[in-house]
């Protein structure tokens, strides 16, 4: 696994081949499979978030009872036009509540990084298949390159948000979905790297404050402001506009912030919107 997205960039240089391919290249030599294998199992896992988003049942609700049904209100105000997103963003929208609830209805999600940021990638993939018509093999290209974000920022700094609060999680997904709209829309490696910063930097100091303990409040919504920033992040960077601070810095950057934490905000339940009077009612109400 590579530690930096320098290292990224530079076996992609080396090699004479695109960042995704230098990621699916490391990918075979360290789990020791064929490209073929390689690509194919990471196209399954693209579809699995594409049967995730089909399959949302709009009658579920958690079993806790704080979450359900938004995905589907959101996809009725977007079916109207009034959005003020517009129809593409508002899509991005849908499709980030509606994983979040899955995941918090128990259904079949694709963790990335995490099951409490499953709705980032696939809300910004998804929604750009459909709105550009990319291929399912141009989409799995993409997921290499989220993928191999997504493992320089485990192995820099964390993606727990126990660890390092929610920067880490919707932080990294952002990251993750970001480089990987960049390049989608034709973006090179300076482009790439440089919307993963720009995301994490836009979600840098991101508590982990879930109400009741639950990976429901306020994380299903948090799924789309990481989908949002990942595509204003990636229009950023296709710009030509840069992260003034090295992109492997911000990950170190997010590291330290994570790491001064205090342990109330890192996923415990205990501080931030989970010790509101709202909060604790919501946790009553749960646990009487």
């Amino acid at each position: 696994m590579f530690r930096a997205l320098a290292d990224i960039c530079k076996a992609a240089e080396q090699g004479n081949i695109s960042f995704w391919e230098a990621i699916m290249v490391n990918d075979c030599k360290d789990r020791q499979l064929t490209k073929e294998q390689s690509f194919a199992q990471m196209q399954a896992m693209y579809q699995a978030m594409k049967d995730a988003d089909a399959g949302y049942d709009a009658n579920l609700v958690s079993a806790s009872g704080l979450v359900g049904k938004d995905g589907a209100r959101l996809q009725q105000y977007v079916d109207s036009g009034k959005a003020i997103c517009g129809s593409f963003m508002g899509k991005v929208m849908e499709k980030a509540v509606k994983m979040g609830e899955s995941n918090a209805c128990m259904k079949r999600i694709v963790a990335a990084p995490t099951a409490g940021a499953c709705g980032v990638v696939p809300a910004v993939f998804i929604a750009m298949q459909e709105a550009y018509g990319f291929s399912d093999e141009k989409m799995t290209e993409a997921m290499y390159v989220a993928a191999g974000i997504g493992g320089v920022i485990a192995s820099r700094a964390f993606i727990a948000g126990a660890a390092g609060g929610c920067q880490a999680e919707i932080g990294s997904a952002s990251s993750m979905a970001a480089g990987g709209a960049a390049y989608l829309m034709g973006g090179d490696s300076t482009a790439i790297t440089h919307a993963a910063a720009i995301a994490m930097k836009n979600l840098l100091g991101l508590v982990c404050d879930p109400v009741a303990g639950l990976v429901e409040i306020p994380c299903v919504k948090r799924n789309v402001s990481g989908a949002m920033v990942a595509i204003s992040a990636a229009d950023l960077a296709l710009a030509g506009v840069e992260s003034r601070i090295v992109p492997d810095e911000v990950i170190d950057a997010m590291r330290e912030v994570g790491v001064q934490m205090p342990a109330c905000v890192r996923e415990t339940g205990e501080g931030g919107l989970a010790a509101t009077p709202s909060g604790v009612k919501a946790k009553e109400k749960v646990f009487g």
